[in-house]
């Protein structure tokens, strides 16, 4: 393994450790704006307040780990978008990566650029952390405090299965 990738895991470790106490399942949706990978600023509160929306937090990336999560989120894109879920990705990337990343890997949901850490600091998690998060009408109503990598979809997937009924 690369030094810089060594360091960069031990640092996002740390960073879950020392991390708030994370958003509790009926919490309301954060109220915060943020910029996507097109650069442009969207309320990201207002989007989670209807419908279903899944928030799915990576470190990073173009990294393997992460690009296996979003790839996972793309590869089950068909059947999210059948059942009226909308998808995001946050990374502390620029959003000019984040453009990178989705365009080299053809992910097909928005991806969020949190550089400064506020839609990290708003969730009450780490910076650097896996996360993923379940809103119905604004409400959060499933969590993944370790969001898996390739199976992401079959995780949230199995989530929506127990919603539903």
């Amino acid at each position: 393994m690369k030094p810089l990738f060594i360091a960069f895991m031990i640092l996002s470790t740390i960073n879950s450790i020392l991390s708030a106490d994370p958003l509790d399942i009926g919490s309301s949706s954060p109220q915060i704006t943020a910029l996507n990978d097109q650069g442009e600023t969207i309320d990201l509160g207002a989007a989670l307040a209807e419908g279903t929306t899944l928030v799915f937090f990576y470190p990073k990336a173009m990294t393997p780990g992460c690009t296996k999560q979003a790839c996972s989120l793309r590869d089950a894109w068909d059947e999210l978008n059948a059942r009226n879920v909308q998808v995001f990705g946050v990374s502390a990337d620029k959003a000019k990566t984040q453009a990178t990343f989705k365009n080299k890997y053809n992910l097909p949901y928005m991806l969020i650029a949190d550089k400064d850490g506020a839609v990290s600091s708003a969730f009450n998690k780490g910076r650097y952390s896996r996360h993923a998060y379940l809103f119905k009408n604004g409400q959060l109503v499933w969590r993944d405090l370790n969001a898996s990598t390739s199976s992401q979809a079959d995780d949230v997937l199995a989530a929506l299965d127990k919603l539903e009924k």
